[in-house]
C-alpha cells in the first residue's frame, strides 16, 4: 500500500503491523479521545428517521446552532463536508489571486486544493528556532497552560514579505499544524487589512477556551476579505461524519453554495452538530483534561533520550528525533501496534519529525513505553 500522507490511516497502518485495523492505537489524527459525546449519539439516534428525506438544503436549524455558539449571524455560515470541502472553496476564491502566500509548513490538503485550481503559491517558511524561543522554554515550566500567554505571540511577523496588495492572498491555520504554535490575532490583522483576501484555518482553535483563543471569527463583518474555516470533526471525535463550517462576508459563502452539491452535509450529521455544539458540559471536559495531558505527555516524551518535543496550544505535538522516524513508526507498529504520524509530507521536516496526537492518560504512557523501547 502507498504510504499515506495523512494521519489516521488505519488501513496502511494495520496491513504494516499484520494486524486488525481496530487493534491499532492511532496517535497520527488529532482527535480527542473523550467523544464522541453523547449529545452526538443521541441526536443521531433520535434523526434516524429523517434518512428517508433529503436534508435541508439552507441547514438553517444547523446554522441556528453555529450563530449561538459562535455569535455570529447565521447568514454568515456555511456549513460543510468537513473543513476539507470548504477549503477546497476558498482555494477557489484564492486561485482568482495574483498569488496566495501559505505559511510553511503546511497542512498537505492546503497544497492539494490550491494545486487544484493552479493557484500560484508564494512559500513563507517559519523558522522553527522560533518554537525553541525563551518564552516556549518558560512556558514548559508552567505547566504547559497556555493561560498566562506565553504561548501566544502577539508581536510575532508572519514570515510573509512585505510586498502586500490587493492581488495576493494569505493561507494558514491557527493554531499552526504541525507545529502547534498560536499566532496572536494582532499579529494576523496587519495582512487582512492588506491583501486581496486572507483564509485562517482554525481547525483546532475550540481545543482553547474562548478567553485563550486568538480567533479571528469576530472580524469577519469588518473585513469581508476574511474567511474564517473551523472543523467540528477533531473537538467532537467525529472525524467519520465530516463536519465543518466557514464563516465569511454572505457574497462569498453564495458563490460556493452556488458552485457546490446541493446535500453536501447528510441528515444524521447535520443534528450532531447541532447538539454537540450547544454541549456545554463536554466543552468543559475538553478544557479541563487537555493541559493536564499534553503536560505529561510532553515531559514523557522530552525524557526519552534522543527526543525534543516543541511545546505547543493544540491536541498535538511535534517532536524531533535523533534517529530515523520512519524507522521508528514501522518499529512502533510491528512490535506495539501504535501509530504515529510521520513528517514526511512537509518537506521542511521530512524524516527527523513527527508529531502526535495527545490520548487519554493510559495511552500517552503506552507510547511513552514503546517509544522507550524502539529507541533502545
Amino acid at each position: 500500500m502507498v504510504r499515506p500522507v495523512h494521519g489516521g490511516n488505519l488501513a496502511w497502518a494495520a496491513a504494516l503491523a499484520g494486524c486488525p485495523a481496530s487493534a491499532i492505537l492511532d496517535f497520527s489524527a488529532s482527535i480527542s479521545p473523550l467523544g464522541p459525546p453523547e449529545s452526538a449519539l443521541d441526536a443521531i439516534q433520535a434523526h434516524l428517521s429523517s434518512l428517508t428525506a433529503y436534508p435541508d438544503p439552507d441547514y438553517g436549524e444547523l446554522r441556528t446552532a453555529l450563530g449561538e455558539a459562535l455569535n455570529v449571524d447565521p447568514d454568515w455560515i456555511l456549513p460543510g463536508n468537513g473543513s476539507a470541502e470548504l477549503l477546497t472553496w476558498a482555494a477557489w476564491d484564492l486561485s482568482k489571486l495574483e498569488a496566495t502566500y501559505l505559511v510553511t509548513p503546511a497542512f498537505g490538503d492546503y497544497w492539494r486544493a490550491l494545486s487544484a485550481f493552479g493557484a500560484k503559491v508564494l512559500k513563507c517558511p517559519l523558522d522553527l528556532q522560533l518554537l525553541d524561543a525563551e518564552p516556549v522554554r518558560r512556558l514548559v515550566t508552567d505547566d504547559l497552560s497556555v493561560s498566562n500567554r506565553s504561548l501566544v505571540s502577539p508581536s510575532f511577523r508572519l514570515p510573509v514579505p512585505l510586498a502586500l496588495n490587493a492581488e495576493r492572498g494569505l493561507l494558514l491555520n491557527n493554531p499552526h499544524n504541525p507545529t502547534g504554535l498560536l499566532f496572536g490575532r494582532e499579529a494576523i490583522l496587519p495582512y487582512v487589512k492588506q491583501l486581496g483576501m486572507v483564509v485562517v484555518d482554525e481547525a483546532f482553535m475550540d481545543f482553547l477556551p474562548p478567553w485563550e483563543q486568538e480567533t479571528l471569527i469576530d472580524a469577519v463583518e469588518e473585513f469581508p476579505n476574511l474567511v474564517i474555516l473551523r472543523s467540528l470533526t477533531k473537538f467532537y471525535s467525529l472525524p467519520g461524519l465530516r463536519l465543518g463550517c466557514a464563516i465569511a462576508h454572505p457574497d462569498i459563502l453564495g458563490r460556493w453554495q452556488l458552485l457546490r452539491d446541493p446535500w453536501p452535509v447528510n441528515a444524521l450529521a447535520a443534528a450532531a452538530a447541532a447538539a454537540v455544539v450547544r454541549d456545554t458540559v463536554f466543552e468543559r471536559q475538553t478544557w479541563d483534561w487537555l493541559p493536564v495531558a499534553r503536560r505529561e505527555l510532553f515531559e514523557g516524551l522530552a525524557n526519552l533520550p534522543g527526543l525534543q518535543p516543541f511545546a505547543g496550544a493544540a491536541n498535538f505535538l511535534l517532536v524531533e528525533s535523533s534517529m530515523s522516524v520512519s524507522l521508528m513508526q514501522k518499529s512502533l507498529l510491528e512490535r506495539h501496534r501504535i501509530l504515529i504520524r510521520d513528517c514526511l509530507s512537509f518537506p521542511e521536516l521530512g524524516d527527523r519529525f513527527f508529531r502526535v496526537a495527545v490520548r487519554s492518560r493510559a495511552e500517552n504512557l503506552r507510547l511513552i513505553a514503546g517509544l522507550a523501547e524502539v529507541i533502545r
